[in-house]
């Protein structure tokens, strides 16, 4: 396992360069870059102004290296052309393409990954500042949704075909169906102050006297603040899993060793819980890595929005808009390092699961 864990560690260093590349080429014919927003929104201020602003007079600070650099800013027509190439200077719009992209991943070997253009903060500072509301989604979120689909697929899957797996499918079905942004609106409606009930916060993690508070204090408050994003993600998250926790175990049901089992005697949830179980839980291992980024960085997004969490997803959304290059590429490259991690681990505990599995016979 040592030598396979070795390859795919060594696998992964391409692999970041690959992504990076392609969202670096792709961002080279993106509009609207930092210079040409930056010129737009001072093009009415006079020219001293905007120098002063540059030159960290101004309420922004505009540091930090660039990652799109594309002459003929649109934004920029008007102003004195020294001062569009002193913001491409500050940017690091003035090297060649291949430099800046050489420059970008000899900072990223070693996790720097520059100042942010419009909030004059390390990347990093931000990352690490907007990561625990994140996690604290996406764990909470997936733990939730397999603790209620894992049961609930194996419940379906004894029962197949009675009236409960169908009024469980019917249900699941229709939790699926409704976007989680939709959901988290209804239940700000109807618990959170709306028209109805007020028994849950509106916004926030935690309230404002939350240092105040005792540590059991503490970890209430945080928990009555999670109720209703969890809720709204968990309701469309584990449809997918338990369909697919039920079809694995039918799958398993209907093989020989259950067939042998039974003739030797075992009963039936001895069948299931030994013997069933271990395999059929390898398709629902092997989309835990997706279902856990998934969650954690792209289906928190509009919740964080709705719920005024400041996490990953909105400090993503927000640096896209801007064309905060250095943050756009560094989530980027945290995201995609964190995601290969991932799942490497869940090959691991495939053989934890199964020890039959040897990847290091297998071709990676």
């Amino acid at each position: 396992m040592g030598v396979y864990i070795l390859r795919r560690l060594g696998l992964m260093v391409p692999t970041l360069i690959g992504i990076l590349l392609i969202n670096f080429l792709i961002i080279q014919f993106a509009p609207g870059g930092p210079i040409e927003q930056i010129a737009a929104r001072y093009s009415g201020a006079t020219q001293g102004g905007l120098s002063n602003r540059l030159s960290g007079g101004g309420a922004e600070t505009i540091t930090g290296p660039g990652a799109n650099g594309a002459g003929g800013y649109r934004g920029a027509r008007g102003l004195d052309p020294r001062l569009v190439e002193e913001l491409k200077h500050q940017f690091g719009f003035d090297l060649p393409v291949h430099e800046r992209f050489l420059k970008m991943l000899r900072n990223y070997a070693v996790l720097d990954f520059g100042d942010s253009f419009f909030r004059g903060r390390p990347v990093i500072d931000l990352v690490l500042e907007k990561l625990p509301v994140s996690i604290s989604l996406g764990l909470w979120t997936t733990l939730l949704t397999y603790l209620v689909s894992i049961p609930l697929g194996i419940a379906k899957a004894v029962r197949d075909g009675s009236r409960f797996d169908v009024v469980s499918s019917a249900a699941v079905i229709v939790g699926y169906a409704i976007p989680a942004f939709l959901f988290a609106v209804f239940l700000i409606v109807l618990l959170a102050g709306g028209s109805y009930l007020s028994i849950f916060p509106l916004r926030g993690l935690v309230s404002e006297n939350f240092a105040t508070l005792s540590l059991a204090g503490q970890v209430a408050d945080y928990a009555w603040h999670m109720v209703l994003p969890i809720t709204a993600m968990v309701i469309g998250s584990f449809a997918t899993l338990t369909l697919l926790t039920k079809n694995s175990f039918l799958e398993e049901v209907g093989k020989q060793y259950v067939v042998t089992a039974r003739a030797k005697g075992l009963t039936e949830s001895r069948i299931l819980y030994r013997h069933v179980f271990r395999n059929a839980m390898l398709l629902v291992i092997a989309g835990f890595p997706a279902a856990f980024i998934s969650i954690l960085f792209t289906s928190s997004l509009l919740i964080e929005v709705i719920f005024s969490l400041d996490g990953l997803g909105l400090l993503g959304f927000d640096a896209a808009i801007k064309r905060d290059y250095p943050v756009v590429f560094g989530t980027l490259y945290l995201f995609s390092l964190i995601g290969l991690l991932t799942k490497l681990a869940s090959d691991i505990v495939y053989t934890l699961v199964d020890p039959r599995i040897d990847f290091e016979r297998r071709d990676v």
